[in-house]
Order: structure tokens, then sequence, then C-alpha cells
């Protein structure tokens, strides 16, 4: 029974009023306006991830109906070009039919076993295959999960407390890692979160990006975003990566790669295989599930062995490596060839062109690979930010301004301006044209920062 008192409607009278059953209010077609507020009455924010309210940019957000490619479609019948793409766990782009045809064979097969399956050892074969070092793959629900996971597991190996961080890098909503954390409390304004406590953190050092920091025999893991793709898209300097490896190793330390976002889409091989450094540990997520939940811990096998049931370190989830997830995630990276990726890195290289050519001296747009990230603004006269500091310095009003106009113009980026810009195969060239034209139009409308 619906928890509103707005009734639902008789399925064929939705039809013959031109309104989807799913999302109808009982009054007709549906509003995005009438369907959120109706969501608020069930749900905290009308959201299940902060980040999606319009917090950071005000008005209410649009509800999201269906997708297709590159495109998504609003309650309303809006066709936006979507920027977004699930925060990029979407690289094929929506309903793709291999994503589509997968799932249907995988939920006729049974969604959810608690026992081991074929999809969740080929999926972690696969993962191994392509990422060199890791020699041993767990799959989970999460990026936040795997985050989680590999704090206890460093620290349980090691017998060390301390957690090394980087201003700005997010690692999900795990406590230990939520200490001065970008895109997720920076978009919502906050230095980290009420809910947990000094204890929490009291061993988690946070330490400037792209700054190779000391540490000692204290430390258990230092834990890096290789593409700070959580402020603004930031890469390493040069060194920067290379230099963590060295100070691990000197000081018996793991390095962790947090590859949720970088992982299968900068390349096969991560943002470690575009680098050339190899941590001992690396967190999945994105894309590996094919827009389904999930989340995967990889490694050396000496270190994922401390995992139980071999070892002392406790991991376990009743839905983790389900068939739902593991299906749709295989079938992504079936099509991920080297010619996928050359095709979405030209795509993002075009889509820099485009926000440089409409925006100009007003913008400064940083791209890893097929990452692009865009910074507003004078304060760093084109030169893209090294650190989160640097990046905070984007104007945030403008960024707000340029949200609406584009979204007015029916183009959809993430509700803040610490987010990464995405595009993957649905993306195509007659969608770039169109992209660009909207840019266009959109700037017109944004006033000069000031």
């Amino acid at each position: 029974m619906p928890t509103s008192n707005i009734p639902l409607c008789d399925p064929t009278a939705c039809v013959a009023a031109g309104c989807d059953p799913v999302v109808c209010t009982g009054k007709g077609v549906p509003s995005n306006e009438t369907l959120f507020e109706r969501t608020t009455k069930a749900i905290p924010g009308g959201v299940n991830s902060s980040i999606r309210a319009f917090k950071a940019v005000g008005g209410r957000p649009y509800v999201v109906a269906r997708g297709e490619g590159a495109h998504v479609h609003d309650v309303e019948g809006r066709r936006y070009i979507d920027l977004v793409q699930s925060y990029g766990a979407v690289i094929l782009g929506h309903a793709h039919p291999v994503i589509t045809r997968a799932l249907r064979d995988a939920a006729g097969d049974g969604t959810s076993f608690g026992a081991p399956t074929p999809r969740e050892m080929k999926l972690a074969e696969a993962i191994s295959e392509r990422v060199p070092s890791c020699e041993r793959v767990r799959l989970m629900n999460s990026g936040t999960e795997a985050t989680s996971t590999v704090v206890r597991l460093a620290r349980g190996l090691t017998g060390r407390k301390k957690i090394v961080i980087f201003d700005g890098n997010f690692h999900g909503a795990t406590d230990a890692l939520l200490a001065a954390g970008g895109s997720g409390v920076a978009t919502l304004g906050l230095p980290g979160t009420a809910g947990v406590p000094e204890e929490a953190v009291a061993n988690t050092v946070v330490v400037p990006y792209n700054v190779v920091p000391d540490i000692d025999e204290t430390v258990a893991a230092v834990i890096v975003e290789p593409v700070a793709a959580n402020m603004g898209v930031v890469a390493p300097v040069p060194g920067f990566l290379e230099g963590l490896r060295t100070a691990c190793d000197r000081a018996g330390a793991l390095l962790v790669f947090d590859e949720v976002i970088t992982g299968f889409r900068l390349g096969a091989g991560g943002a470690q295989g575009r680098f050339g450094v190899r941590p001992d540990l690396t967190c999945f997520g994105k894309v590996i599930g094919g827009g389904l939940p999930i989340g995967a811990v990889g490694g050396r096998r000496d270190v994922m062995e401390t995992l139980s049931p071999l070892g002392k370190v406790f991991h376990a989830g009743t839905l983790a490596g389900n068939p739902m997830a593991t299906a749709a995630g295989l079938a992504a990276l079936s099509q991920l060839t080297p010619d996928a990726y050359d095709e979405i890195e030209r795509r993002a290289t075009r889509l820099s062109r485009i926000i440089d050519d409409a925006l100009g001296d007003a913008v400064t747009v940083s791209r890893v690979g097929t990452l692009v990230g865009i910074h507003l603004g004078d304060a760093l006269s084109g030169r893209s930010p090294s650190n989160f500091d640097e990046a905070k310095t984007t104007d945030e009003p403008m960024y707000a301004r340029l949200f609406h106009a584009l979204l007015t113009n029916g183009v959809a980026l993430a509700p803040g301006a610490y987010e990464a810009l995405f595009v993957g195969l649905g993306h195509d060239d007659s969608v770039m044209d169109d992209l660009a034209e909207r840019f266009v139009t959109a700037a017109r409308s944004v006033a000069t920062p000031g």
C-alpha cells in the first residue's frame, strides 16, 4: 500500500490518460514538482543519495522516468543529454541492449542465492585479467563497502592504526575516510559529517593532494584517488604516484588506489595502467556493475588472503557478487575494447573543446583521458588546479547558473561544482553536435563571474 494519501490510478486508466502507471500521482500526467514532493514524504530530503538533491544549485530535482543511450527523460517527458551517466557507472549508454539482455537472462535464472555462482567467478577473473595488480578479487555491494573493507584489511594485516588520505579525495560514506572529503561532502558545503565521533577519525591523517607525505611505521595504508575525480578532475603531478609507492615501500605501509571512478573508465587497466604505478590494493565500483550496485577490492594475493575465510579480517555480504550485478558487469566489460576506449576519449576531448569554446575565459577545463572536469572563474588564470584548495576557488554561484541554463536547454550536469562530467559510447557525433549548440545557447545566459 502506498504511504502517501495520493492514490495510485488503475494502470489501464493511467495509460488512457497518457500517464505512466509507474510514476502516476493519481491526477493524470505527473510533474517533477508533484512527484518529488510526494517523494519527500517517504524519503528524507526526497533523495536516497544526498548529492542528488539540488542544495548546491537551488531548485527542485527533475525526476527521471527512463533513459536511452546518451539521454534521460524526466516524468514530464523532457529529454536531456546526460553528462551524469549515474556518476560514471553507465559507460555504454542507458538501457544498452547488451546490458538489458544480460539482465533478463540473469533474472530468469534467479536473482540471489547466498551461494557461489559462475558469474561472480567470471567477473573476478575479468578484473584480474585486465588489472595485473589484482591477483585476487573480493566482490561486494558498493564502492563505500570496498573502501571500508580496505581500511579494515590494512589495519588487520599490518597491526597498525593510522590511515593517510588526501584533502579533497572522496572515498564514499566510510566513517574513517569522511574527514575533509571532496564531492559528496563538498557539494553540500560540509567539512565532514555529524555522527562520526572523534575516535573514528583519530587515526586518519589528512594531507594535501599531489604532495608525497612523510609516513612512518605507524601508518597502515595510504589511500588515494589516483586521479582526483571528486574535486573537478585533478590530475596527479609527475612523480606523485611514484613517490607514494616509494614512501609506502619504505614504511611498510600498503598503497591503496581508490579506482571506483577511474577503474575501467580511464581504460581497461584504470589509472594504474595509465600511469604505470602498481598499488597493493584497489577499490572498484561504478563500471564493473554495468549500472547495478556493486563494489570490489582487488590486490596482492598475500594481502587479499588475509580476508576471511582464509584469514583473520572479516568480510561478508548476503548480496555480494549477486547474479544481476555480475551479469551486467560482465556485459559491460565485454564491450570495452581498446577501440571503445579510444572513442570515449575522443568524445571527452571534444566535450572539453565544446565547454572551452562556449565559456571562454570564464572556465578552465581539466581532462585526464576520458574524465572531464570544469573550474569556473579566473582565480587560476586558466591553469588547472592541483589540489583541493585550488579546486575550491571555483565560482560555485556561476556553476549554479550554468547548471540551470543547461538544464533549461536540455543538458543534465551533476548538481554540484566538484563532480566530473561523463561521456560514453552513447554520446555519438550527432549527440556531441547537439551538445555543442546547447552549450553555446546556455553560456549566453550565464553572466560573467565577478
